[in-house]
């Protein structure tokens, strides 16, 4: 577990601190906007989507350290992935922040956003990590209501 936490403080803490991917396509393909009320997190997708593939993912607002590590994490795992492999990542990081303390985690399956599992500990940090994800599907659906996590 140890690791874990270290893992969870460095990559954390970079993303925050150099959030990658951030600003807005000018002229982008799937846009969506989310909330999370709680936290006062708010971000914006655009992406840039062609034959089923994300080719290009950028967010921008303001949200707290986990919201925006995640949203950074979240585009650099789904850029130039297909809108399945999207969705289905979605599930297993959703999985993982969902899942009770003693489920193991494979950190070599989800890379740097295992980081993010101890958000688990805390259930009300959940929404803060998932905004970014519950987002990106509202957006690769090309859904045009506002994403809120309430």
């Amino acid at each position: 577990m140890g690791d874990l936490r270290d893992l969870y403080q460095e990559v954390i803490l970079d993303h925050t601190k150099s959030p990658r991917n951030f600003g807005r396509l000018e002229t982008p393909s799937h846009r969506a906007e989310g909330h999370n009320p709680l936290c006062g997190d708010h971000l914006t997708l655009t992406l840039e989507i062609a034959d089923e593939c994300v080719r290009e993912v950028l967010f921008e607002g303001a949200g707290c350290s986990i919201s925006t590590a995640s949203a950074s994490l979240m585009t650099q795992m789904v850029k130039g992935k297909t809108t399945s492999e999207a969705n289905e990542l979605f599930k297993k990081f959703h999985a993982v922040v969902t899942s009770s303390m003693d489920t193991e985690i494979d950190i070599a399956e989800l890379g740097k956003l295992a980081a993010l599992a101890g958000v688990r500990k805390f259930p009300v940090r959940v929404k803060c990590a998932s905004l970014a994800w519950h987002t990106l599907q509202a957006a690769i659906r090309g859904d045009q209501d506002f994403v809120t996590t309430e």
